[in-house]
């Protein structure tokens, strides 16, 4: 039986110095005690990944050193820690014998970002490509394509099996955003939640107030199939 009290927030750059999140041990060690205080029992660690930037390999060794780091000083008041990675779309990205490294540890998920311009079948097509050669895709906030063409693709990314994240922010932001967000949970249609937190500032954790704001338009049912949705992703992906 999966225990529906444990939330897992599937996006995060709570690792130090490594992206554009958090800047200092210190600051990971609040943003880890404000997750947990906040409910989440695990946190997903997915640190900008840019192909133009890293290889899989030198960033895989960058990840661990901030790991490394922020490891001393975790608590029992802190989530778990799964390492992953947050890949930005690359050209010819199901190709990439090296990105596989960059899945979720002892999972198959790949949280990935895609292009923010107009979308084609070309670049659509390439990450589908992906799903199929053994990683299981997660979507990434994809409230944040809509206006580049996102929806007309959706039906086809869910039948490759591909799972959507939303962020948390997108159910308490703009109207329009927060109702369209809302009627995808109502139909099924997003899979996961992310407080895509990066610092303690203008992007801290946030996933209790989009649970609040779920529970009090959808119902507190919803957040229990959330739950179990998320854990039952992590178990069935498991390697």
């Amino acid at each position: 039986m999966i225990d529906s009290q444990k939330i897992v927030d599937f996006h995060s750059h709570i690792l130090p110095g490594i992206d554009d999140g958090s800047r200092s041990v210190d600051e990971s060690c609040e943003m880890l005690h404000e997750s947990f205080r906040q409910g989440v029992t695990t946190i997903v660690a997915t640190s900008h990944f840019y192909a133009e930037e890293n290889s899989p390999r030198r960033f895989v060794e960058r990840r661990a050193e901030a790991y490394e780091k922020l490891k001393p000083h975790l608590d029992d008041k802190m989530p778990e820690i799964l390492l992953g990675a947050e890949v930005k779309y690359f050209e010819g990205i199901s190709r990439s014998e090296d990105v596989g490294l960059l899945k979720t540890e002892g999972t198959d998920l790949l949280l990935v970002e895609m292009p923010f311009m107009k979308w084609n079948d070309r670049v659509v097509n390439d990450v589908i490509e992906l799903s199929y050669s053994g990683a299981r895709i997660i979507l990434a906030h994809v409230e944040r394509y809509f206006q580049f063409g996102a929806e007309k693709y959706l039906p086809e990314l869910y039948r490759s099996g591909m799972y959507i994240q939303v962020n948390a922010g997108s159910f308490v932001g703009s109207r329009f955003r927060t109702k369209k967000v809302m009627n995808m949970l109502r139909d099924g249609k997003i899979h996961l939640l992310g407080s895509d937190c990066h610092n303690m500032s203008s992007r801290p954790p946030n996933i209790l107030s989009a649970r609040r704001e779920i529970s009090k338009k959808i119902g507190d049912k919803m957040l229990d199939k959330l739950d179990e949705m998320s854990y039952y992703i992590l178990q069935e992906s498991s390697t």
